[in-house]
């Protein structure tokens, strides 16, 4: 029988495959911060960092950016079949599969998360309009939707979050809240 493979193995791949693309923690966490910040005025970028990190634990995260992003580097090494290659390579926009897969990995964190990830499907802040803009070569089709899957799910999380909080609380800024305890 073939072992399974460990969760930490996959997330020390992803966090490999991120950094090589030129994704890091604290990207994600700045477009989770310009999402919720209107939401929560106590937000500081170090939860929205924590938030990300917690959400790539998920397997499902996990296994969805690794799949996507080797069907990007496959793409820019010319090794995918056509007409796919060309779909891929050019981000041809009614693909629909980057988006498709970058969703999947977003519903974990309810509806929240869904809308999240469409308005940054469309407006593409921060790290993901520069990886959606990116001419050098280097092919993200799937890496700028899973880059707002992630951020839209760290989001996601931290509204369930906050609404958790003002059920323990009440109306307490998060900023007394984190003093409290």
């Amino acid at each position: 029988m073939m072992s399974k493979v460990h969760t930490d193995e996959l997330e020390k791949a992803m966090l490999q495959k991120l950094a090589k693309r030129g994704v890091c923690i604290r990207d994600i966490g700045k477009v989770v911060y310009e999402t919720q910040a209107p939401y929560n005025p106590g937000l500081s970028l170090l939860k929205c960092e924590e938030s990300v990190s917690a959400v790539l634990k998920k397997r499902e995260i996990q296994h969805a950016v690794l799949v996507g992003i080797e069907l990007d580097e496959l793409a820019e090494k010319r090794l995918l079949s056509e007409p796919l290659q060309k779909l891929v390579e050019t981000d041809d926009p009614l693909f629909g599969c980057d988006e498709t897969l970058a969703l999947g990995a977003a519903m974990g964190y309810g509806s929240v998360s869904v809308t999240t990830f469409g308005f940054l499907d469309k407006h593409k802040i921060g790290i993901i309009k520069e990886l959606d803009t990116n001419s050098e070569g280097r092919v993200h089709t799937f890496l700028d939707d899973l880059v707002a899957s992630i951020a839209s799910a760290a989001a996601g999380r931290i509204a369930h979050l906050m609404r958790d909080e003002e059920q323990e609380f009440g109306d307490m800024p998060t900023i007394a809240k984190e003093k409290i305890g």
